[in-house]
């Protein structure tokens, strides 16, 4: 009976995920829109949607995250941070008004206008009500044009930012991450922490920021993702118009970045009552090859209480509290799977031991066709969650264009998915054994 109710929810998971497909394929657009603007043509990434007279422009400057804060010159004093102070700075007004009365005049329309970096891009994300679409735009501008560059403005978010790194000294977690990015990713721009340290916070200076938001707020670097209900049309002309200040500036060249391919580890010993792992290991897999990445990954470590590891690490054997393992398979800048897991500071061997057995059985036999049939319904099933929303379908599509990949590739991907048979995904598991290459960052108190 348990079987067959099993069976007939992942039939109409499959089958929810299989009419998503086919419906949002007919009624999506799903190329890549143009404005020229100075002579450069700037991509655009929109949809039109009426349910709520509401808009949403972004302007995405790629080049301006914080993979690039030390990626000239990694023998250079570390400028990890620089991105994100920069973005906190950002959110600081304009100059002429300040970070109260710009907020007072965004409020007064309920424009919601907020600046954020990520590993690869400096993003200005603008939401408003469609009659204030055009006063939105005005606020936005003064914004770029002039921001608050200030040494009071800098002063007072670097002194949140190290607040912020201080309060993170006793969270072990955060420790046990850094660490590994560290050791993992030695050597390359991703092994400094997204948001910098103490000693690389206090060296950025007024003079870092200047030239940072000169080098990237360019037409060069810039995408366009906007949606709503508006015109693509009349969205260019404006666009057009009122951006032509920004200079050609020059693109950026996105880095390769090859994780660690030898086993290596570090402890840290803090006043803990439980040990807190970390571990990665690089994946090899091509980025056409994503839809089989998502099945494996999902499979060993990626859905909770049904994945291989959670059931033999904490539920048989009880040696974990929690225990994932993801792998990142459709990025043209690095792939690899990371982990991490918590558990007794006397199981802590035991624990990583009963890990690598799980994970070579798990690269040498394969999955079963019950794990693939739940792979696929909960994968095709949840398609329709994550794109709810114009700003999910819009972010999504921004991925893709961000990866060099079609705007559906996700779609695509679904579609592999439900024609992958059981040998084509247990021949891909076996072909990559090389995440039992697993670096480990711990935390735990260093009693013998």
């Amino acid at each position: 009976m348990k079987a067959r109710i099993l069976s007939g929810i992942i039939a109409i998971m499959i089958l929810i995920g299989g009419v998503y497909l086919m419906v949002s394929q007919q009624k999506d657009d799903q190329s890549v829109e143009y404005v020229e603007i100075n002579d450069v043509r700037v991509p655009i990434i929109f949809e039109k949607s009426t349910l709520l007279p509401r808009g949403f422009i972004q302007l995405v400057f790629n080049g301006g995250g914080s993979l690039y804060d030390n990626v000239e010159n990694l023998n250079a004093p570390s400028k990890a941070g620089l991105a994100e102070l920069s973005a906190l700075l950002l959110d600081e007004g304009t100059q002429n008004l300040g970070s109260v009365e710009f907020a007072k005049k965004l409020e007064s329309k309920a424009i919601d206008l907020s600046i954020s970096a990520s590993t690869q891009t400096l993003s200005f994300s603008l939401e408003f009500l469609k009659e204030y679409q055009d006063f939105a735009q005005v606020c936005l501008l003064e914004l770029l044009k002039d921001p608050n560059v200030s040494e009071g403005a800098l002063q007072k978010v670097k002194m949140l930012t190290k607040a912020s790194l201080l309060a993170k000294e006793n969270d072990f977690d955060y420790i046990a991450k850094k660490n590994l990015r560290a050791i993992f990713f030695e050597g390359t721009p991703m092994a400094f922490p997204a948001n910098g340290d103490l000693q690389s916070i206090e060296s950025i200076n007024l003079q870092d920021i200047k030239d940072y938001l000169q080098k990237n707020l360019v037409l060069s670097r810039l995408v366009i993702v906007a949606g709503g209900d508006m015109e693509l049309d009349s969205l260019k002309k404006s666009l057009k118009e009122s951006l032509g200040f920004l200079p050609k500036g020059e693109s950026v060249k996105k880095p390769h970045i090859s994780p660690r391919a030898t086993l290596t580890s570090i402890t840290e010993t803090k006043p803990t009552e439980q040990a807190f792992i970390y571990f990665a290991s690089p994946f090899n897999a091509s980025i056409e090859e994503n839809y089989k990445t998502k099945v494996m990954s999902f499979v060993l470590g990626g859905s909770g209480f049904g994945s291989r590891l959670m059931e033999e690490v904490r539920v048989k054997r009880g040696l974990a509290y929690s225990v994932y393992f993801s792998i990142n398979g459709g990025s043209d800048l690095v792939n690899f799977g990371s982990g991490a897991l918590q558990t007794g500071l006397d199981s802590k061997d035991e624990a990583i031991s009963v890990l690598k057995e799980v994970m070579a059985e798990f690269i040498k036999n394969g999955i079963t066709q019950e794990e693939l049939d739940s792979a696929k319904a909960f994968l095709l099933g949840s398609e329709p969650l994550g794109e709810e929303t114009l700003s999910q379908r819009l972010n999504t599509k921004f991925a893709n264009y961000l990866r060099s990949m079609p705007l559906d590739s996700h779609k695509q991907d679904i579609a592999k998915i439900t024609d992958l048979s059981l040998e084509e995904i247990n021949e891909f598991i076996k072909a990559h054994s090389e995440i039992l290459d697993l670096s480990f960052s711990i935390v735990d108190e260093g009693k013998k």
